[in-house]
């Protein structure tokens, strides 16, 4: 298992380095992650490497005992790169080259751009090629993160005209025909007519606005596949991971699609960020985690774990005594099988100084170091268990091409599908279950219960599969505004909603609404009420059972969550987003059914169970900042009780 630190040594002074690595053994880290910031200390002039300084860094890590992971500095090209070539500097929406100085500002479509990167990448890797310090490598830092995962330049512009004449095999009348371009007269007599769909009166055509994200995930995909090929080449059977941030889901870039690149997934865990008043709620942290693990649907990485505040301009909340080293916990308990806390001593200089790290500026131990060093000492005697596979009944699954949709044409001001996605998954997660967060296109057969929430863009071979899961046994939950579209975002002509799903779900649906309130629709069902918000389909049913209607003057004719029995299985239809009680009523009663052993904990207790090496523990952990009770056990504010 690895534990350690994220250590910037060129941000210091040499003469602390031995202090420093001491007192990083002392915390109890076996590994240290360097060099994903420090480009120019690697390279000051073109091709004029200089390893020497890393080499005295990897030296010493070497005779204290400290493995290494080594991040690839492209994320921060150097100054003299941008100053020899000023069009590697990515463009906003206007045409403004974004500024050199912050990170990520290099477009990933620009070929002195990826030429230095390969030149940089070649050189680092031959350099330490045998260096058996070295446990793993990172690829750059954060791909997509912060808004680099759009940029409007010429290059982008011409890549894109290129993408769009490989789909289409460069039959401009095709891609005319398949986009719709008649409407408004949009007609293309060369792929050198289609313009980027950035700022325009009204909007620009869907259909091409969802190749515009594609394009945009492709070109991210392959700069990681780019670095990654280069070092498996280089340095055979080397670990090749990246450090993802969160938020992945709002991202132009699908990071499942990252991840397939990769040895290795890690993860930079942030339950507060400066300006957040409180951290993110427990069962948001979890899924955080839950989505980053089933991007390989295998145990991760933590490479940034807080401990003290953070925030860049703005300082963040923060964690009360005990609070970060639960979070710590709970990403052992969702899968994490190593972790590295940012940072090992906070910055005195730079756009960081308010990520505070396990040392403050005056470099003295205080609670958070005994904190970290009290974590790893206890983890340690978990280590083979929380190293085994973790086996989920529930799958929530996702598709990048419906979440670009959903960016593109919003429908509710109120619908954020990640929103709603977590408050699916939250009635799971006080209920104790287990939920893998999935990409639509793996195989969902093997799980008691399936989610599908808000897959506006499908296809007949997802419905297909969907349809035999439910017959084979499965329990399907599925939302409204599924199966609406398809794959080049267009709606279908001459089908019933949910396209190719009716079968599946005994049911078609008349017409739709979207609302702008949370709780405006009255619900009705049998001996019991609710309230629901922001879209509604009108269902009527075929064969399904209605478990709720609609209780209003004008649609009390129409149902709103239906039950449909199909073969040896289910499938739950919820046409609107009804209120928690409501929710959490219907996917009860889909638990009950799929036979799933329901926990009743206490409000913000959590507990994960783990079985590895032969043996199984309960991690029990609490989130309030009260003491409370759960199964027989006292927990103080922010405790964690593992049970063997």
């Amino acid at each position: 298992m690895l534990l350690g630190v994220d250590y910037y040594p060129e941000q210091w002074d040499d003469s602390l380095m031995e202090t420093d690595m001491d007192r990083i053994l002392e915390l109890g880290c076996n590994v240290i992650r360097i060099g994903e910031f420090a480009w120019h200390r690697m390279e000051k002039k073109k091709s004029r490497f200089d390893f020497s300084y890393f080499d005295k860094v990897i030296a010493m890590a070497r005779r204290k005992g400290l493995k290494v992971i080594f991040g690839t500095p492209t994320a921060t090209p150097p100054a003299w790169l941008a100053a020899e070539h000023p069009d590697i500097l990515s463009q906003f929406p206007d045409g403004t080259p974004r500024s050199f100085g912050g990170r990520h500002v290099a477009c990933y479509s620009n070929s002195n751009y990826l030429e230095a990167c390969r030149r940089i990448v070649t050189a680092l890797a031959e350099h330490y090629r045998g260096e058996d310090t070295i446990v793993a490598w990172q690829i750059d830092n954060e791909i997509g993160h912060e808004g680099s995962d759009l940029c409007w330049c010429p290059r982008c512009r011409d890549a894109f005209r290129q993408h769009l004449s490989e789909v289409f095999d460069g039959d401009i009348e095709r891609l005319n025909e398949e986009f719709g371009t008649a409407f408004w007269s949009q007609e293309y007599n060369s792929f050198d007519e289609i313009p980027l769909p950035n700022a325009t009166i009204t909007t620009h055509n869907p259909a091409l606005r969802l190749e515009w994200e594609r394009f945009c995930s492709k070109k991210l995909v392959r700069f990681i596949e780019f670095q990654a090929e280069l070092l498996h080449k280089l340095l055979p059977g080397a670990v090749v991971m990246h450090d993802f941030p969160g938020g992945g889901l709002q991202k132009h870039v699908s990071y499942a699609d990252v991840a397939r690149c990769l040895d290795k997934v890690a993860y930079n865990n942030y339950p507060v960020w400066g300006g957040q008043k409180e951290p993110l709620p427990p069962a948001e942290i979890a899924f955080g985690l839950d989505y980053i693990r089933g991007l390989r649907a295998e145990n991760f990485w933590i490479t940034e774990a807080i401990m003290g505040a953070q925030g860049h301009d703005i300082t963040g909340f923060l964690p009360r005594p005990n609070q970060a080293k639960l979070w710590s916990w709970q990403g052992m308990a969702h899968g994490c099988e190593g972790l590295l806390y940012f940072r090992y001593r906070g910055a005195t200089k730079g756009a960081e100084q308010f990520c505070y790290g396990i040392l403050d500026a005056d470099n003295v131990p205080r609670r958070r170091f005994f904190e970290v060093q009290n974590f790893f000492r206890e983890v340690r005697e978990y280590q083979d268990v929380l190293s085994a596979p973790i086996h989920s009944d529930v799958a929530i699954l996702y598709d990048y091409d419906s979440l670009a949709s959903f960016r593109i044409q919003q429908q509710s001001l109120l619908l954020d599908c990640e929103q709603e996605m977590k408050r699916l998954y939250g009635v799971f997660f006080h209920a104790g279950q287990s939920v893998d967060i999935l990409p639509a296109s793996r195989d969902f057969s093997g799980y008691k219960i399936v989610v599908v929430p808000n897959m506006i863009v499908t296809d007949e071979a997802f419905a297909l599969r969907l349809k035999r899961y439910v017959s084979a046994g499965g329990c399907a939950v599925v939302t409204y505004r599924t199966a609406v579209k398809d794959r080049r975002n267009n709606l279908a002509f001459g089908k019933m909603l949910p396209v190719d799903c009716n079968e599946l779900l005994g049911l078609h649906i008349e017409e739709t609404e979207s609302v702008q309130e949370y709780h405006c629709i009255p619900l009705i069902g049998e001996n019991k009420s609710g309230t629901a918000g922001v879209f509604r389909d009108m269902i009527v049913p075929d064969r399904a059972e209605v478990l709720y209607r609609y209780n209003d003057a004008f649609y009390g004719q129409y149902a709103a969550i239906t039950r449909n029995e199909l073969g040896a299985g289910r499938a739950y239809y919820l046409g609107t987003s009804p209120d928690s009680a409501v929710l959490e009523q219907v996917l009860g009663e889909a638990m009950s059914w799929a036979g799933l052993a329901v926990e009743h904990l206490p409000e913000g207790v959590e507990m994960a169970k783990r079985s590895g090496a032969g043996r199984t523990v309960h991690i029990v952990m609490n989130h309030n900042e009260n003491s409370v009770t759960a199964l027989g056990l006292t927990l103080a504010p922010f405790e964690v009780k593992v049970l063997s």
